[in-house]
């Protein structure tokens, strides 16, 4: 199923390595501060955006980005 979530992307290198929903932009900016603080950001940046995705339903009842179709 296709949604527009907000998404929480790492990029190295220019490519998208990991990617995580979040329940809205503040906690995204809040978690991205977080991460740039505690991470060496050599060759690395986060992003936080509005995208469209394909989301899965896990086991434990929560969702999970699977792939992102478009960046908005």
């Amino acid at each position: 199923m296709v949604q527009t979530v907000i998404a929480l992307c790492l990029f190295i290198g220019g490519q998208l390595v990991e990617h995580r929903m979040q329940p809205d932009i503040s906690t995204c900016l809040k978690m991205k501060r977080e991460a740039t603080r505690n991470m060496n950001m050599n060759n690395k940046r986060f992003m936080c955006g509005e995208v469209d995705a394909i989301v899965k339903k896990m086991i434990d009842g929560s969702i999970s980005i699977d792939k992102i179709v478009k960046p908005k």
